[in-house]
């Protein structure tokens, strides 16, 4: 069993950066695909990028591409989700998940563990 909690969200202006941690409890954190969804209001909720295990694979979705890095410390139990270049379409609640493998990691029904989501709000 694996506990996620988000920390770091917040109300941020365009073109500003933000950092989200998850913090994870329990051993097999490093066995899992770590990933960071996303869920704005009336929208379902989205992959915005994972990492494998060892953190030598990425995947981002083509809307942060370019702006955002996830980063995995497995010493730590912990995940990161570094933003920058922030736009109001970023506003949503994020979400880190886990348990996912590299056979299928981008549908959010593959991820076992979920944390309670952090508010990133962005405004112009």
């Amino acid at each position: 069993q694996v506990q996620l909690v988000e920390s770091g969200g917040g109300l941020v202006q365009a073109g500003d950066s933000l950092r989200l941690s998850c913090a994870a409890s329990g051993r097999t954190f490093s066995s899992y695909v770590m990933a960071w969804f996303r869920q704005a209001p009336g929208k379902e909720r989205d992959i915005v990028a994972a990492i494998s295990q060892s953190g030598g694979y990425t995947y981002y979705s083509n809307s942060v591409k370019g702006r955002f890095t996830i980063s995995r410390d497995n010493a730590k139990n912990s995940v990161y989700l570094q933003m920058n270049s922030l736009k109001p379409e970023d506003t949503a609640v994020y979400y880190c998940a886990g348990g996912a493998s590299l056979r299928a990691y981008v549908s959010s029904t593959e991820y076992h563990y979920w944390g309670q989501g952090t508010q990133v709000t962005v405004f112009s």
